[in-house]
Parts: C-alpha cells; sequence; structure tokens
C-alpha cells in the first residue's frame, strides 16, 4: 500500500484547511482509511478514521464537530476537512490504511502509513 498525502500549510487559527491522500498499489475500496498526526513533542494522536464504504467514521474527541473525513474509492483517495483550526492542531499529518477499521480505534495499530504532510497554525 502506498500512501500519499498532501495539502498541509501555515493558516491562521480559525481558517479551514482540507487534506488529501492518494492510495496506490491496492484496491482502496478494500481498506479502512485515516488520518494520524504526531504534534511536535507531544504523543501521536489517531484523528479520523473511515470505514471502507464510509458507513462509518470515527474522530478523536479534540477534532469532533470540527474535521469530516471523506473517501472516494472511484478515485483511491481520503481527504480531511480541517476547520475552526486552533495552534494545537499543528501536527505531521499521515494518511494511514488498515484492513480492519477498528484497528484505527483499539488498538490504534495499523498496517500501513504514508508520508507525511505538515500543518502549522499560527495564533
Amino acid at each position: 500500500v502506498q500512501l500519499q498525502a498532501s495539502g498541509g500549510g501555515l493558516v491562521q487559527a480559525g481558517d479551514s484547511l482540507t487534506l488529501s491522500c492518494t492510495i496506490s498499489g491496492v484496491t482502496a475500496s478494500k481498506y479502512a482509511l485515516g488520518w494520524i498526526r504526531q504534534p511536535p513533542g507531544r504523543e501521536r494522536e489517531y484523528v479520523a478514521a473511515i470505514s471502507w464504504n464510509g458507513g462509518n467514521s470515527y474522530y478523536s474527541e479534540s477534532v469532533k464537530n470540527r474535521f469530516t473525513i471523506t473517501r472516494d474509492n472511484a478515485k483511491s483517495t481520503v481527504s480531511l476537512q480541517m476547520n475552526s483550526l486552533e495552534t494545537e492542531d499543528s501536527a505531521v499529518y499521515y494518511c494511514a490504511a488498515d484492513e480492519n477499521y477498528s484497528d484505527f480505534i483499539l488498538p490504534r495499530k495499523v498496517d500501513a502509513w504514508g508520508q507525511g504532510t505538515l500543518v502549522t497554525v499560527s495564533s
């Protein structure tokens, strides 16, 4: 599985930003997809996940009601719409894939990660 994330950048608090990830090397619809972030000096956080058909989604408490994860299996992409960004959202965001949706929730260990994209939110 190859995953390539894009869309990161420098924004101000309160702004919106959309991250995108392209999946290749496999049939994307066979995988649950998600986003994991690594803030500088802080623990990794599983931010959002979506099941293979989009029927189920998961959000961490810190982003619930601000972030929205979507997928397009025809295009083999997954996106993360981030609204009302806060400085605490600054992190490297990684796109991830796993055959089991539940792995994003527990034990929070997934099969594949891609290259990250940096999001910096200034105050």
